[in-house]
């Protein structure tokens, strides 16, 4: 069973069909990028996953719990990271992990925390300050530590690079990687074709509100030849 099932989904906003029997998978440790213009059906997928919108039909499926008939259980085994991270600014790293944390009703020893600090990339110093003078990669780190403690079998992603130096989305791509290699099933929305293709095991290709391409990292991602054709749209 995949990690985030998606099958022939429809949901419509504001009496307007976002989503046209999309369809999609993505196993345990794997990263698959959804690629699109806006207007797609992007965030909506993800709202939809998170139990935000009921679809009018198909299903859907996080860790084996229908996000539409249990919400709050399927919300449990996901960590969600927005384009804009909502974090608090007026306390330190530690805690905002902290607080996250008690909010989901979970206990992590000091050594597990600093763990996920560590592999989450952000310096020992960064952990005792206020977010208020943080950079948006910084802020990242810290909610990629987040997940990394709570070992939630799902990662959303929704433009996690927008708006990063080269740097900090290599950084961020290299953050992604350890969170695959433990397991996690990372779903990414982004217009960036190049780094999709920098990080992702499958790249699909939506546009009105369904799954036009797919390609997989196992067959080479022709970066040059998906931009000249999808390029502009991802753009738009």
């Amino acid at each position: 069973m995949a990690a985030i099932e998606i099958a022939d989904v429809r949901v419509a906003r504001g009496g307007k069909r976002i989503l046209h029997d999309l369809s999609l998978t993505v196993a345990a440790g794997e990263i698959y990028a959804l690629l699109g213009g806006n207007g797609a059906g992007k965030s909506t997928t993800l709202a939809a996953l998170l139990g935000f919108l009921k679809p009018s039909a198909g299903q859907l499926m996080v860790a084996g719990i229908d996000p539409v008939t249990n919400a709050e259980a399927a919300r449990h085994k996901i960590a969600y990271l927005p384009e804009n991270v909502a974090l608090y600014e007026h306390l330190t790293a530690r805690e905002n992990v902290d607080y996250f944390l008690a909010l989901a009703g979970e206990t992590h020893s000091n050594t597990d925390i600093e763990a996920a600090f560590d592999a989450a990339g952000l310096q020992s110093e960064a952990r005792s300050r206020n977010l208020s003078g943080f950079s948006k990669g910084m802020r990242q780190k810290v909610a990629i530590a987040l997940a990394v403690v709570r070992q939630v079998p799902v990662l959303l992603l929704d433009e996690p690079t927008s708006g990063l130096d080269p740097k900090a989305t290599a950084d961020f791509n290299a953050l992604l990687s350890t969170l695959k290699a433990r397991g996690t099933a990372i779903l990414m929305v982004t217009h960036d074709l190049l780094g999709a293709a920098d990080c992702a095991d499958r790249i699909g290709f939506l546009d009105a509100g369904r799954i036009v391409e797919e390609v997989n990292r196992a067959q080479g991602f022709d970066v040059v030849t998906l931009h000249r054709r999808y390029g502009e749209a991802a753009a738009a």
